[in-house]
C-alpha cells in the first residue's frame, strides 16, 4: 500500500499555488508576459480582478498535482531533498520542458513565452517534490 502525507499535499499546493499567483504578478514576470501575448500590462491591471471560479480551479489544479508527484515519490521510493531535486528536475525535462518546446516549435508560441511558463513549473516541480521529502 503506497502512502501519501496528505498534509504535505496540502502544503505542497498552497506553497505553488501562492508562488504562481507571484511568478505571474506584476513582481516578476506579469509585464513581459502579458506585452509578448500582444497586450497592454497597464491596460489589463485597470479594474483587473481574478474571478473567485478561476482562482478555485487553480487550486485544485495544484492539488491535483502536489497528489500526483507524491505518489510518484512514494511509488519510486524518492527520498531526502536531494533525490526530490533530481526527481522534479527529470519531471520538468520530460514533460513541461518538452511539451513548450513543442508548441513553440509547432504552434509558434514566442519562446520567451514558454520561457516563463517553463521558469514557472521548473518552480512548482522542484517546490512540491522539497516539501513532500521533508514532510515524509
Amino acid at each position: 500500500m503506497v502512502r501519501v502525507n496528505y498534509w504535505a499535499v496540502l502544503a505542497a499546493a498552497v506553497a505553488v499555488f501562492v508562488l504562481g499567483w507571484l511568478w505571474y504578478s506584476p513582481l516578476l514576470f506579469f509585464k513581459p508576459w502579458m506585452r509578448l501575448r500582444g497586450m497592454d500590462p497597464v491596460a489589463a491591471m485597470a479594474g483587473a480582478k481574478m474571478p473567485a471560479g478561476k482562482l478555485l480551479i487553480e487550486l485544485v489544479r495544484c492539488l491535483v498535482l502536489a497528489y500526483v508527484i507524491a505518489r510518484l515519490m512514494a511509488l519510486l521510493g524518492v527520498t531526502g531533498w536531494m533525490g526530490a531535486v533530481h526527481f522534479g528536475l527529470f519531471l520538468w525535462i520530460g514533460f513541461p520542458l518538452i511539451l513548450l518546446t513543442g508548441s513553440v516549435l509547432w504552434e509558434n508560441v514566442p519562446w520567451k513565452v514558454a520561457a516563463i511558463h517553463a521558469g514557472d513549473w521548473l518552480v512548482k516541480l522542484l517546490v512540491i517534490p522539497i516539501i513532500v521529502s521533508l514532510w515524509t
